[in-house]
């Protein structure tokens, strides 16, 4: 047994070979009982899937990246052509966004991906697994006040088909999340949708701009809140939720905005008691919560009406524990909340939230990212 470890210096493609076992694709090599991958298999089809998503990490990177998967063989699993084609777009994908960004002043000098089966399933001929992603990237010291790192957990479904050899051969990878991360795949544009229903005479926020240089706005610390104790709370419950509070998958509207509730709770924001349709009310009890402390619509409303925050005109004014939201399709209603947890000298938040769970994101890589995307600040 050894550990893989890729070393990816700038401009070179992380090879497409995926260096893993040779997996047998009988029933007996990949299934205890129908419709299920014994641990063997399932352990093995993980270890190709933090070899491709290292291999991904390593194109983002201007230095050394190390992932976690243990070969038990030299043998080589191959990709399907498809796979490979598909993989090597990525590859050129990924190196384009690292150009982008190191041109605004962002690099990473080092990487590190983890990868954790969720599910497996096979069959003699085909299989399929769900894996989470945990990688940390170190930014690299361009200004000399960057944080150290940035992390983030992924979800991916990897295809694999039976091979004429009888291994299993790799034929697609699939990201679960809405929001990709920093070493996916260019998203593709968004369909816009028309604009959506508002909810009566509730105030609307106007789009942030996201020029970057804007005169800096600094915070009224007169407030009495504690806008440090809302960072420390987010980057501490980031990856591993408080078991004080309840959390909300993606398929039940994701739990991003309750996060946000829960760090600017943490740093003074008090509980407005009331019905929970009222979007003047905040708040969170034992068995249920005020629609806005988990709706990202919800909350800007509240938020607006109670005159809690004050829009940005510019987004790259936010300052640590203002908030940042999204609009994915551009249809005017809000897809997503975020808080910022750092900002340096020159000025770049950096972003830390739930549902796409993310730590320390810098605004720069959120434009380069989703570039149709529209963006809300506030001032808390």
């Amino acid at each position: 047994m050894k550990s893989l470890t890729l070393r990816a210096a700038a401009g070179v493609v992380a090879s497409l070979a995926v260096s893993a076992a040779l997996i047998p694709a009988s029933p007996a090599g990949a299934a205890a009982r129908p419709g299920s991958a014994d641990k063997a298999t399932a352990e093995s089809l993980g270890r190709v899937a933090g070899v491709v998503l290292t291999d991904r990490t390593a194109a983002i990177v201007d230095g050394e990246v190390t992932g976690h998967a243990t070969l038990p063989s030299a043998k080589k699993a191959h990709l399907s052509s498809a796979t490979a084609r598909s993989e090597k777009s990525v590859a050129d994908s990924l190196h384009e966004r690292k150009s982008k960004l190191r041109a605004l002043g962002e690099a990473y000098s080092a990487g590190d991906t983890r990868v954790a089966v969720d599910r497996a399933v096979a069959d003699g001929k085909k299989a399929t697994v769900r894996v989470t992603e945990t990688t940390q990237l170190t930014y690299k010291k361009i200004r000399g006040d960057e944080p150290g790192t940035t992390g983030f957990q992924a979800h991916h479904e990897l295809s694999f088909a039976a091979g004429k050899d009888g291994a299993w051969e790799l034929t697609g990878i699939t990201a679960l999340d809405e929001m990709p991360q920093i070493n996916a795949p260019a998203p593709t544009a968004p369909k816009v949708k028309a604009a959506a229903a508002g909810a009566g005479d509730m105030p609307n926020a106007p789009e942030a701009s996201l020029w970057l240089f804007p005169k800096r706005l600094p915070k009224d610390t007169s407030t009495g809140l504690d806008y440090k104790a809302m960072a420390d709370y987010a980057e501490k419950y980031w990856k591993n939720y408080n078991p004080a509070y309840r959390s909300h998958p993606l398929g039940t509207g994701g739990d991003c905005t309750n996060f946000v509730s829960q760090a600017l709770k943490a740093g003074g924001w008090k509980h407005a008691p009331g019905k929970a349709g009222d979007y003047t009310k905040w708040w969170y009890g034992s068995d249920t919560e005020s629609d806005s402390w988990t709706g990202v619509n919800e909350w800007s409303w509240f938020a607006q009406n109670t005159k809690r925050v004050k829009p940005l005109k510019y987004a790259y004014q936010m300052e640590v524990g203002d908030v940042l939201q999204a609009d994915f399709d551009r249809d005017g209603s809000k897809d997503h909340t975020m808080l910022v947890t750092y900002r340096d000298a020159l000025g770049t938040p950096y972003l830390t939230y739930h549902s796409f769970d993310t730590y320390r994101r810098s605004l720069l890589s959120l434009q380069v990212m989703l570039p149709l995307t529209k963006w809300y600040a506030y001032r808390t």
